[in-house]
């Protein structure tokens, strides 16, 4: 009997461990698939450039501008210019517009996407509102740039040498009351 009871604590503490790994991986894979995704641009993710490729190359790119805003989201966003149409590899500046129509301070971050997603990982931003959380005050309307350009490894690729368009969208979610307190505290 207390062998039978041995093996059945052996068990039952196996499958605990495993229970408590799934729930610890469960809790780690959103910030482990983000990290993932802006390493390699899958999913459309693009590049945050440091260093920028000077090369321009001779090939016309179209870029296209989305906004979005999530359902909880109250705000106005939308992008100044459909589209911009420049040379691969040249530094180009675009602009989204957001209005806060409410009575109270409303901070926002905005999550980012290019299609088709196997262009992400040669999109890179040099600078962007989406980097940081944006708070705008009551009755606020802000012009928020994104400084980019299209590698020009892009023309290497076999892949995408067809494309001659992407679109770069952006969505802005309002940050729960926690991360909010925290934003404002910090500024």
């Amino acid at each position: 009997m207390s062998l039978v009871l041995s093996k059945n604590r052996k068990v039952a503490i196996i499958v605990g461990g495993v229970v408590l790994g799934m729930v610890g991986m469960a809790y780690a894979a959103v910030p482990l698939y983000q990290i993932f995704c802006q390493i390699t641009g899958y999913g459309g993710t693009t590049q945050r450039a440091e260093l920028i490729d000077t090369r321009v190359i001779d090939r016309p790119m179209t870029v296209r501008f989305v906004a979005n805003v999530h359902r909880d989201m109250p705000w106005e966003f939308k992008p100044k210019q459909i589209s911009q149409t420049m040379k691969i590899g040249e530094q180009t500046m675009a602009y989204f517009e957001a209005y806060n129509p409410t009575d109270h301070t409303i901070v926002g971050r905005a999550t980012y996407n290019v299609a088709p997603h196997k262009a992400g990982g040669y999109f890179n931003k040099i600078d962007c509102f989406c980097f940081t959380e944006q708070i705008l005050k009551p009755g606020e309307r802000v012009d928020m740039p994104v400084l980019y350009y299209i590698d020009p490894e892009i023309d290497q690729d076999i892949n995408l040498r067809e494309v001659t368009e992407v679109t770069l969208s952006y969505t802005f979610f309002i940050l729960d009351d926690e991360e909010t307190a925290e934003v404002l505290a910090g500024r």
